[in-house]
């Protein structure tokens, strides 16, 4: 007994055809998905960990225009970016605000806006696998329920029900579903293997933000704390 596709192929009625179609653009959907998210975890790890090693001294000696030079260098890399936001944010917040609130937590709630947006980011394209592999077994149940109806056609037709009247549409049934699983169990996966690298490149994030946060409140000093220690001296001459 030979197994047949393109023959299988030509037998099926034309709304088999189209969902057999629409689940090859599922998996094609998947696919494509999966390789953009994968390249551009990929490219983002490396640039990652370049700007990580040139980060590093800029932090210690606290060059911190330096340090935004550096991460706007480094496009790619999610941790360059969030750092971009934070020092660009800190620094900023010296020229624009006059007490009500401190560069550092001008920084830190860019820090919560960047990491949300970030994580948006990372998620991109996600929820085209979650979908494919929660419709693609039901739309391969629907070729199913096509080709049963395609057997009893085949057998009202015929006026028996021989092996010969029914087994076209019986391929074609366990085909769609077959198909249907075949495109929905990767997209099942992927996405749960995406999502365990999304959260701990989002965890990576958070610690990298708040030891960053930390070292710009330990080195802040309040303008009004500098002016007090001015009068203090003066009047202490």
């Amino acid at each position: 007994m030979s197994f047949n596709l393109a023959h299988i192929w030509e037998s099926m009625g034309l709304l088999g055809k189209v969902i057999a179609a629409v689940l090859l653009a599922m998996g094609i959907a998947s696919i494509g998905v999966v390789v953009e998210r994968l390249l551009a975890f990929s490219r983002s790890a490396k640039e990652s960990i370049q700007f990580a090693q040139k980060a590093t001294p800029l932090l210690r000696s606290w060059e911190v225009e330096t340090l935004l030079t550096t991460a706007k260098a480094h496009k790619s890399s999610a941790l360059a970016r969030l750092f971009a936001a934070i020092v660009e944010r800190y620094i900023g917040g010296f020229e624009t605000v006059e007490g009500k609130i401190t560069p550092v937590e001008l920084a830190r709630n860019e820090a919560e806006r960047q990491k949300e947006q970030l994580g948006a980011e990372l998620r991109r394209g996600m929820s085209v696998l979650a979908s494919v592999g929660s419709v693609a077994p039901f739309v391969g149940l629907l070729g199913t329920v096509v080709g049963i109806i395609a057997a009893f056609q085949g057998i009202a037709s015929t006026g028996s029900g021989g092996l010969g009247a029914v087994s076209a549409g019986i391929a074609e049934a366990l085909i769609e579903t077959a198909f249907g699983l075949m495109v929905a169990i990767p997209a099942v996966l992927f996405f749960n293997y995406l999502t365990a690298r999304v959260n701990s490149i989002e965890l990576a994030l958070a610690r990298s933000a708040g030891e960053l946060l930390d070292e710009m409140e330990a080195r802040y000093v309040p303008p009004s704390s500098s002016r007090d220690s001015d009068v203090g001296e003066r009047r202490a001459a």
